[in-house]
């Protein structure tokens, strides 16, 4: 049985290194990688390094997976680096995974942050016994459109400098990822998103309280490892675990969120949690935009799909919804890996 280390905290002097593992987004929107560089220097006191990989382009990226992983060795290994960070996501990290060396992680754990892609590291480090830091990237979670949302300040400071991120609170409000990059950093950083406000998470399921490791990340990247069937482990060391799902800003309708939930049933994968915990979905993109009745029932239907799938293969399971990580803002970013207790209707505690 592999024991779970949970990478050192960030220590006065070591560095935060930005990494482009998926794609070439700061390549594309260097204003934005440096917005984001600005917000980690200035809020948190830290040296942050943006490794070279990270100003290369997407067509570079996608033909040099061999390179991606090489940036990762690099900066794990680095005695100066205390934290990681990635650009942003993409839809090929998976082909990374092949090149990495279990061996170099393990003896240099690192406090890794990534989202959407980026599970496919944090589910590889899973099986190295790695806790990651699932839910936030520079691009599209430090760099936000607006004043830089607390929220994500207080819980990306506590997953920095602290051994757990302790009890979550909701947000007060949230908005979707609907600014586009083409325009320049002080308008993108002066712009008013279209915020919503949060009411809170929705409880479901049993009502008995349940402690377990989080396994899961961003739905589609769950689901390319349940296809490709290469970087699963043992399905054993899932049973007692909660199963973290939140959907991408491709916004994948109901049914194909039923039907993944459906296939993991049938699979035996899902009766093996005793809890789920669903980020809130988001419900339009700058490049996909919906009016409220739309995105209202976006939601609904999303929530329904899960629970009618969890209802049918376990039942017994504590399930809560519309949690503050995920591919909407603000965002905490949870630790893959690490532990969390669900108390239904009261409170989310990672230990």
């Amino acid at each position: 049985m592999i024991e779970f280390v949970t990478p050192p905290k960030l220590h006065s002097g070591e560095q935060l290194a930005i990494i482009a593992p998926s794609s070439g987004g700061a390549a594309e929107a260097p204003h934005i990688l440096e917005l984001g560089k600005e917000r980690l220097e200035s809020r948190f006191g830290i040296d942050v390094t943006v490794h070279p990989t990270a100003r290369q382009s997407d067509s570079y990226l996608r033909e040099h997976p061999k390179a991606r992983a090489a940036a990762i060795h690099e900066v794990f290994k680095d005695s100066d680096i205390g934290a990681v960070m990635a650009t942003i996501g993409g839809d090929d990290q998976l082909r990374v995974l092949d090149y990495l060396d279990p061996e170099i992680l393990r003896s240099n754990p690192t406090r890794f942050f990534g989202l959407s892609d980026n599970t496919n590291l944090s589910l590889y480090l899973w099986n190295c016994g790695i806790v990651s830091y699932n839910g936030l990237s520079v691009l599209s979670d430090i760099a936000t459109p607006g004043p830089f949302p607390e929220y994500t300040e207080q819980y990306l400071e506590r997953a920095l400098f602290e051994e757990s991120l302790g009890e979550l609170e909701a947000s007060d409000y949230w908005f979707d990822m609907t600014e586009g990059w083409d325009q320049s950093k002080a308008k993108f950083s002066s712009a008013e998103p279209e915020y919503h406000e949060n009411k809170g998470w929705r409880w479901a399921g049993a009502e008995d309280a349940v402690t377990g490791r989080l396994w899961g990340g961003c739905l589609a990247i769950v689901r390319w490892h349940l296809m490709s069937d290469r970087y699963l482990q043992d399905p054993e060391r899932l049973d007692g675990a909660v199963l973290a799902l939140e959907t991408a800003e491709t916004l994948p309708d109901a049914d194909r969120v039923r039907w993944f939930l459906m296939a993991m049933g049938e699979r035996g994968l899902l009766q093996r949690f005793d809890g789920v915990m669903v980020g809130r979905p988001a419900t339009e993109a700058w490049f996909n935009r919906r009016d409220e009745s739309d995105r209202k029932r976006f939601r609904q239907e999303q929530r329904e799909a899960i629970l009618s799938q969890v209802n049918r293969y376990n039942p017994n399971a504590t399930v809560v919804l519309d949690v503050d990580f995920g591919h909407t803002n603000p965002g905490v970013a949870i630790p893959i890996g690490g532990k969390v207790t669900l108390e239904p209707g009261k409170r989310i505690v990672f230990k």
